[in-house]
């Protein structure tokens, strides 16, 4: 009997919760509904531990109105009757912590994923311990945490099918404004003006910036401008450094030390960036078709952000007109200007793949009974909710399983401007 490989699920940027197990009982201290800022701050002379200690922050689990339903659908339509369950692992990370150190954590899992499955009857039966190997899903960052495991580990990386939903490979200017201010759209929740200085402080945001062509005006702006701490504004080494003033250890004036850091959180992600641009599939044994791609589209997202000067220095200028969403358009080119709400059709386009491969959902694609999910995504946005769509879990079942579409019950959209859509699985075309 062929049984699909064992599935890892890996979220998004702020959707798994955190635990500080230093109290007894150990206390939650960023859930579905509860989030401390203050507790979850990175010191900054030490980005690996929190600002307020004594305390020991953790990972727990995945944030359920998220990936429950995904987890619970691929459990029972990958299983080939009860008897023989495939198992489907959430893997809950720190997202503050920089992408790097995730990615190490992820191929720690993978081992120990398969490991379990070895011990599972009929995975033993079926032979399972000759080749192990995993499937992985990632949602909006952790489809990047899961490029970088594969880029890093190239043909050591165990992973046999590669399933990302919604991931910023070419970044968001939600994380520009979660920087600057602190109340940006990420998909997870309502934004609070006081996460800016826990955002600030925070490595992964600094991952997520965008870097695409036209992305900035002016457009002789270079296309990773933003990388360059030069190119943001003034006030953001400012206030890191009064918060080091603050907060700090003793040490070198706080303004040097704010200049430091920031250069060295820019320079981390830009470094990072780079390597996911060099990424190629064959480079971790897998083929083309082993990778399914798939980018929401028709929601109001930001497109564009200006960066004018002023008085020599550059200030970001947040306009409501850079949010656009031309999906309707019959203009090919400006079609393209929409997104998910979050990340921008543009940002979300992955470098090592050709643009007849990938799969665009929509709104529209919630089925007339999904009700709470449409709910929700006027609440928290499509980009946050994508994952609960239950097309995406038959679409995601068929391609990792390898199954027929026998009722054409799973479809998508080709990528505006492509002549010949070759997606990894077959189809219905809307």
């Amino acid at each position: 009997m062929n049984l699909p490989n064992p599935v890892i699920v890996v979220p998004g940027i702020t959707a798994t919760y955190l635990q500080d197990q230093y109290p007894l009982p150990p206390e939650n201290i960023w859930t579905v509904l509860k989030k401390n800022y203050e507790r979850l701050t990175l010191h900054p002379d030490n980005l690996n531990y929190e600002v307020n200690e004594p305390s020991r922050v953790v990972p727990d689990q995945l944030f359920e109105v998220a990936y429950r339903a995904l987890i619970e659908e691929l459990r029972f339509n990958l299983s080939p009757n009860p008897d023989s369950p495939v198992p489907v692992f959430p893997f809950g990370y720190d997202w503050r912590q920089p992408l790097e150190e995730t990615e190490r954590e992820l191929a720690g899992f993978v081992d120990e994923v398969m490991e379990r499955t070895k011990l599972l009857r009929h995975y033993h039966k079926a032979g399972f311990s000759k080749n192990p190997r995993v499937s992985l899903i990632g949602h909006s960052m952790g489809g990047l945490v899961i490029t970088g495991y594969l880029a890093r580990y190239g043909q050591e990386a165990a992973a046999d099918k590669v399933v990302t939903l919604a991931t910023p490979y070419r970044g968001s200017f939600e994380a520009v404004i979660q920087v600057v201010t602190g109340t940006a759209n990420l998909g997870t929740g309502e934004p609070a003006s006081r996460d800016r200085e826990a955002a600030r402080l925070t490595p992964a945001l600094y991952h997520l910036l965008p870097a695409f062509k036209n992305g900035l005006v002016p457009p002789q702006l270079p296309v990773d401008a933003l990388f360059d701490p030069t190119q943001w504004q003034p006030s953001i080494v400012a206030t890191l450094a009064q918060y080091i003033r603050r907060k700090g250890l003793p040490g070198d004036p706080p303004k040097q030390r704010a200049k430091a850091l920031f250069n060295d959180l820019l320079g981390q992600a830009k470094t990072h960036r780079a390597r996911i641009r060099r990424f190629r599939p064959a480079a971790a044994g897998m083929d083309l078709h082993d990778w399914l791609v798939v980018i929401g589209a028709d929601a109001t997202t930001r497109v564009r952000l200006e960066v004018k000067k002023v008085a020599g220095k550059p200030q970001f200028r947040l306009h409501s007109l850079d949010r656009e969403n031309q999906w309707d358009s019959a203009d090919p080119a400006e079609r393209r200007m929409t997104g998910d709400g979050t990340v921008p059709f543009e940002g979300a386009l992955p470098p090592f793949l050709p643009e007849d491969h990938l799969v665009c959902v929509t709104p529209d694609d919630y089925g007339y009974w999904e009700l709470q999910d449409k709910t929700l995504t006027k609440l928290a946005g499509f980009h946050g909710i994508l994952p609960n769509m239950n097309m995406l879990h038959r679409m995601i079942a068929r391609f990792l399983a390898e199954t027929p579409d026998t009722y054409g019950n799973t479809w998508g959209r080709r990528v505006p401007g492509v002549a010949t859509w070759s997606p990894p699985l077959k189809l219905r075309e809307k």
